[in-house]
């Protein structure tokens, strides 16, 4: 599963890292737009496979930010 940007923003920090067990609904990474913090979350639980982003990264979108398995 891919857990992606659902706006544009920064990837103000990561909360996991690779190999981390994450639940349903556990916050992976925060983005910052415009002065907000945005969590996003795993939608299913599993194994954090692949970050795809790091800290300071700008993200679009629909970017893929993690892989999950």
């Amino acid at each position: 599963m891919e857990i992606t940007a659902n706006m544009a923003g920064n990837v103000w920090k990561i909360v996991v890292a690779e190999g981390d067990q994450v639940e349903e609904d556990q916050d992976v990474v925060i983005l910052e737009s415009m002065k907000m913090e945005i969590p996003i979350a795993a939608e299913e639980a599993g194994t954090i496979k692949e970050l795809k982003v790091a800290e300071g990264d700008f993200v679009n979108e629909g970017d893929v930010l993690a892989i999950v398995e």
